[in-house]
């Protein structure tokens, strides 16, 4: 009987020490808190490409500073 506690108590600790230190499986990916977003479809992007880029009426003004 002792023998058999013995043999849990070690598959356990093997067990513990397995999760703790060996590395995780390819398919466990790390969470990403945001996705990314390609520059054609950020908003943003978007505006601020336009905002930069000379419209052929305003030949005569000045570029935004």
């Amino acid at each position: 009987m002792l023998y058999l506690l013995a043999a849990i108590g070690a598959i356990a600790v093997i067990v513990l020490l397995w999760r703790a230190f060996v590395a995780r499986p390819a398919s466990v990916s790390p969470r990403r808190t945001s996705r990314s977003v390609a520059p054609d479809d950020d908003p943003e992007f978007l505006r601020r490409l336009g905002e930069r880029k000379p419209r052929p009426d305003d030949d005569k003004k000045p570029p935004p500073a």
